[in-house]
C-alpha cells in the first residue's frame, strides 16, 4: 500500500463525509443512512488498499475484466464489490460468485442469466434495477422516464423479482452529464417516486436507491440516495 495514496484520498474522504453529513442532515436522515461505493475504474490496486485502510470496503467496478484482476492481487481483503458497470451477456457467468451486489440489471436477459448462474452457485445475490428516468437514449436501463410507462413494465419487474437466486434491493440510475439542478434534481425525484411506485404496486421493499456521483451526489442524498457512487472525488482524475 502506498503512504502517497493515503495522503490524498484521507482529507478528501474527510470532506466527503462531512458534505454526506451536512446533506443527509438537510433531507432528515443520518449519515449512516448512506453508503459510499468507491469507484475504482482506472485506479490502481494500491488506491483500493488505501482505500480499505481508511474505511471504505465498499468498492465498485465498471468491467467485468478489470475488477477480476484486481480481486486477484487483493483476494483475502476485507471487500465487498460492486458490480456498478454495463453487463454484457457473455459476460454474466464471471459477476456470479465474484461481486457481492449488482448495480447495473437493465433488461430481462441479464437478469436472467445471472439468475442462472447464481442458482447454479446457490447463491442469493443482492441486486439493484437500473431505471432510464433521465429519457437519455444513450443510457442503459428500463425506460421510465415517462410515468406513462410505469405500469406496463410491472410485468417484466416482477419477473425479475420473482427470479430464484436474485435479491432485489431497490433501483439504480445516472443522471445526466448537466450541470443545472433542476434536472439534476427531478432525475434523482422521479427514481424515488418510481421507487415508491413500484413497492406499492409490486409489495416488494426496495430500500436502497444507488444514485449520485462525484459532480451530482449531494443533491441525489437530499432527495434519497442510500447508495452514492463516487470516484474522482476521492482518488483524483484516472490516468
Amino acid at each position: 500500500m502506498s503512504q502517497a495514496w493515503i495522503t490524498q484520498i484521507q482529507p478528501r474522504l474527510e470532506q466527503v463525509r462531512h458534505h454526506i453529513s451536512k446533506a443527509a442532515e438537510h433531507s432528515g436522515r443520518s449519515a449512516e443512512a448512506v453508503q459510499i461505493i468507491a469507484i475504482t475504474k482506472g485506479q490502481p490496486v494500491s488506491a483500493i488498499q488505501a482505500a480499505v485502510a481508511l474505511g471504505l470496503d465498499q468498492i465498485g467496478e465498471n468491467r467485468v475484466e478489470e475488477a477480476l484482476k484486481k480481486q486477484e492481487v487483493l483476494d483475502g481483503s476485507e471487500i465487498t464489490w460492486h458490480m456498478v458497470g454495463h453487463i454484457q451477456s457473455r459476460k454474466a457467468t464471471a459477476i456470479v460468485g465474484n461481486f457481492s451486489w449488482v448495480h447495473s440489471i437493465d433488461r430481462m436477459k441479464i437478469a436472467a442469466r445471472i439468475s442462472h448462474f447464481a442458482m447454479e452457485q446457490s447463491v442469493q445475490l443482492p441486486v439493484l434495477l437500473e431505471c432510464n428516468v433521465s429519457g437519455e437514449g444513450t443510457k442503459s436501463g428500463w425506460q421510465l422516464a415517462d410515468r406513462a410507462s410505469w405500469s406496463e413494465v410491472l410485468p417484466d419487474l416482477s419477473e425479475v423479482i420473482g427470479l430464484p437466486g436474485l435479491n432485489v434491493m431497490g433501483l439504480m440510475t445516472m443522471a445526466p452529464w448537466v450541470q443545472d439542478e433542476f434536472i439534476l434534481r427531478s432525475t434523482f425525484q422521479t427514481l424515488r417516486q418510481l421507487r415508491d411506485y413500484l413497492e406499492e404496486a409490486l409489495d416488494h421493499s426496495l430500500p436502497e436507491l444507488s444514485m449520485g456521483m462525484t459532480d451530482d451526489y449531494l443533491i441525489a442524498i437530499e432527495e434519497g440516495a442510500t447508495m452514492v457512487r463516487l470516484g474522482r472525488v476521492l482518488f483524483g482524475a484516472r490516468a
